[in-house]
């Protein structure tokens, strides 16, 4: 599968840092190299900017277009969350008419907070900066740093950078199969959670009749596209490195993919979710990549034993990860705590 088809198969990838999207998409595709994202990135084919619940994610430009603005009420009612009494002392007609201008080009947002500030001297600073960057449709600019963004990237407008504004959303449906294509099967609160939208339950109904029910219970289905394939439990699962934030993990409140007793060791404070190790599908333990001097060592720290052919298996997926990770290491090493 070539990298924007993965993109778009994962209806994106979580990408508040630059790095975890590169990893995510290299334990998912055979060959992918680092400067495979940077170049399409740079080609437009996919973009980084503010989608679902208010995060930075990858997308491929097509999907971005097709759907940011199906995000926008959840992305509203975030801003009015966060702000709260602040929000209602914004003139959002007249701060998204001022930050579209001046984001034809690319500008980072200490910029973008002094040209608001310049434009509405008793505003709230960062009241301002954070309602614009909810409200506008923008991405981020590529540009140096060994995964393809720098730390602090410019934003500019998506109209600008992909030469066609978003189109409009008149109605959540094809988000929702869009979604369940993706990530399904999922309840209608999996949906909700994920996509950062509520009130989902008409359109689902709307949907009833082009759904499949494929689990869950009476109460709380689980829904599915009827042609999604849904593979024999029985069917083998390499071991795989997940990235911070991956969708496969975020996306799920059940059992699915985490045992209950390992969320807290999963699920960290400051909104953080670890990155993990997965075997036979299921979480097993957690990871990270640290490089010194030559030696890159990766350090698992497993939820529960495991055998040694699974040991066999997890320092061969260790090493590929470390050589992907750390390029100019020489040497390698696997560190695996006690249980």
């Amino acid at each position: 599968m070539p990298l924007t088809g993965m993109v778009e198969q994962l209806f994106g990838l979580q990408a508040q840092l630059p790095r975890p999207p590169a990893v995510g998409l290299w334990t998912r595709l055979e060959g992918f190299a680092r400067a495979d994202l940077p170049a399409a990135c740079s080609k437009k084919l996919v973009v980084r900017g503010t989608a679902m619940r208010g995060t930075i994610h990858l997308m491929t430009a097509k999907d971005f277009l097709a759907f940011r603005a199906c995000l926008q009420p959840g992305l509203d009612a975030g801003l009015r969350a966060i702000l709260k009494e602040r929000a209602q002392q914004l003139d959002m007609a007249a701060l998204e008419k001022k930050a579209a201008a001046f984001l034809k080009a690319p500008h980072n947002f200490e910029e973008v907070r002094a040209h608001l500030v310049d434009a509405f001297p008793s505003g709230d600073e960062r009241a301002m900066g954070y309602a614009v960057r909810m409200a506008l449709p923008l991405v981020q600019v590529p540009g140096q740093g060994p995964w393809g963004y720098p730390a602090q990237a410019d934003f500019i407008h998506a109209a600008a950078w992909l030469g066609k504004a978003p189109a409009a959303c008149a109605a959540p449906d094809a988000l929702i199969l869009r979604y369940l294509r993706a990530l399904g099967p999922a309840t209608i609160k999996d949906a909700e959670a994920w996509l950062g939208l509520g009130g989902l339950t008409p359109a689902f109904e709307r949907l009833s009749k082009t759904l499949a029910v494929v689990g869950g219970t009476a109460r709380v289905p689980l829904y599915d596209l009827p042609d999604a394939p849904r593979p024999n439990p029985d069917t083998p699962v390499p071991v795989r490195f997940l990235p911070e934030w991956d969708s496969v993990v975020v996306t799920r409140a059940d059992e699915r993919v985490v045992a209950k007793s390992d969320r807290p060791r999963v699920f960290l404070p400051g909104l953080r979710v670890a990155a993990l190790v997965l075997v036979d599908g299921f979480a097993a333990g957690s990871w990270s990549v640290a490089r010194t001097k030559k030696v890159a060592t990766v350090t698992v720290e497993p939820f529960r034993a495991m055998t040694k052919a699974i040991q066999r298996e997890l320092e061969a997926e260790a090493r590929a990860l470390a050589a992907f990770m750390e390029p100019e290491a020489t040497g390698f090493a696997l560190e695996v705590g006690r249980v």
